[in-house]
C-alpha cells in the first residue's frame, strides 16, 4: 500500500464472554507480538505522511486500527494492568477528531485530493472511529459519551437512498483489500461490528432501528454478490449483529471458506478474491497471517465449531516469526520489500489479525 489507508477494519472476538470449542496452542509468543504492534504504532503516530491538521494522526486499516483491536486483547493475555503509551495516544487521537469533527479537516480533502475524496474520507473516518470507541467501551460495559458522538457522526453519514443505500461512502485509491472498489461492503461490516460490539443496549436502541434495518438490507443485497473477502467480513458482522446475513448466507460463507483451507491449515489472502497486482508480479499463493487470522477470527465469532478452524488456529500458532515477534502477509498491489516501513502495512495487518484469533479463542 503506497499511501496511508484509512481503516478497519474491526475487531471483536477477544472480548471475556466468547467461548468456543477451539483452544490455541500455546506455542506463539504474545510478549513478542505486543512488541511488535507496539513498535508499529508508534512509528505509524511519528510518521510525517500519516499527520493530520490538529495534530492527529489518520487512521490507517493496516496498522492503526487493527493495532486499536489486538493491543487490549494482549494486555488482558500478559496480564497488563494499563495501556502502553501508543495504545493511550491512539485513542487520544480518536477521541480529538471525534470532539472536534467539525473543525478537523478530512483526511483526504477534495481540494487537495480531487473529488469526491472529502465525503470518502468523512464516510471511513465515522465508521472507524465508531468501531474504536464501541469496542473499547465494549470492555468498561458502558457506552461513553464520545463513543455516542461517534455513533451520531456515522449516522449522519449513511446514505438513505441509491445503490448504496444503508452503508457508507468509502476511501477509493485502488488498494486492496481496504480501498477499493469492493470497499464499502467492508465497512459497512465494520459499522455492523461497532454497532453489536456497543455496550449499554445501544443496538437495541429505538432511535437507531430505521437505520440498522437499512445497514441490514445493504449487507444481505450484496452478500451474493461481492468477493468472498467481503463475505467473509459479513460473517464477523453477523456475529456481531444478528441477521446482518441471512442463515443461507452465513452457511454459504462458512461453505466457501472451508473450501479454500489449504493442505497446511491455513487460508491465503490470494484465494478470498480475484486481486491483481499493478506491477504486474504475481500474488503469493501460500497460507499467510492476515487471510487466516481474519478467517478463523469470522468463523470463531459466528460461533463455528469444526476441527478445520482448529488446524486453522494451529497454523497461527505455529508461524510467527521467532525473530520479529510477527505473521507475515504480501502485498496485494505490487511486490515489496518486507523489510521496508510501508513494506510491512500488511504484516501489521496479519499480526493483529492472528492475535485477535487466537486470543478469541480461549
Amino acid at each position: 500500500m503506497t499511501r496511508p489507508t484509512i481503516l478497519i477494519a474491526l475487531a471483536a472476538c477477544w472480548l471475556p464472554s466468547i467461548t468456543v470449542a477451539q483452544t490455541p496452542s500455546s506455542t506463539w509468543n504474545a510478549r513478542a507480538a505486543a512488541s511488535y504492534l507496539d513498535v508499529r504504532q508508534a512509528w505509524w503516530l511519528k510518521w510525517p505522511t500519516a499527520s493530520r491538521d490538529h495534530e492527529t494522526s489518520c487512521v490507517s486499516c493496516h496498522t492503526a486500527l487493527p493495532f486499536a483491536l489486538a493491543r487490549p486483547a494482549l494486555r488482558e493475555t500478559l496480564g497488563e494492568q494499563q495501556a502502553g503509551d501508543a495504545e493511550r495516544r491512539l485513542v487520544d487521537n480518536v477521541v480529538k477528531r471525534v470532539q472536534l469533527w467539525r473543525d478537523v479537516d478530512p483526511f483526504y480533502p477534495d481540494q487537495t485530493r480531487g473529488l469526491p475524496k472529502t465525503s470518502e474520507s468523512r464516510g471511513t473516518e465515522a465508521v472507524l472511529n465508531a468501531v474504536i470507541l464501541a469496542t473499547r467501551d465494549a470492555r468498561s460495559g458502558a457506552l461513553s459519551a464520545d463513543a455516542r458522538q461517534a455513533f451520531d457522526n456515522m449516522w449522519a453519514l449513511q446514505f438513505r437512498n441509491g445503490d448504496q443505500k444503508g452503508a457508507w461512502a468509502w476511501l477509493n485509491f485502488h488498494n486492496e483489500p481496504w480501498e477499493a472498489n469492493g470497499s464499502p461492503y467492508f465497512g459497512a461490516s465494520l459499522a455492523a461490528i461497532a454497532i453489536g460490539s456497543a455496550p449499554s443496549g445501544y443496538s437495541s436502541s429505538a432511535e437507531i432501528q430505521d437505520r440498522v434495518a437499512m445497514l441490514r438490507s445493504y449487507l444481505q443485497k450484496g452478500a451474493d454478490t461481492v468477493s468472498l473477502y467481503n463475505r467473509v467480513m459479513g460473517l464477523w458482522a453477523t456475529g456481531w449483529l444478528p441477521n446482518a446475513l441471512t442463515a443461507a448466507q452465513r452457511q454459504s460463507v462458512i461453505d466457501a471458506v472451508f473450501a479454500k483451507q489449504r493442505d497446511d491449515g491455513g487460508w491465503s489472502s490470494s484465494t478470498l478474491a480475484s486481486w491483481t497486482r499493478a506491477d504486474g508480479t504475481p500474488q503469493d499463493s501460500a497460507s499467510d497471517g492476515y487471510a487466516t487470522g481474519l478467517v478463523v477470527l469470522a468463523l470463531e465469532r459466528a460461533g463455528v465449531s469444526d476441527p478445520r478452524v482448529r488446524r486453522g488456529l494451529d497454523w497461527l500458532s505455529h508461524h510467527q516469526d521467532a525473530t520479529t515477534g510477527a505473521w507475515f502477509a504480501s502485498s496485494l498491489n505490487k511486490k515489496r520489500d518486507p523489510a521496508s516501513d510501508v513494506g510491512k502495512f500488511m504484516i501489521d495487518a496479519a499480526t493483529a489479525y492472528a492475535v485477535l484469533a487466537l486470543t478469541g479463542a480461549k
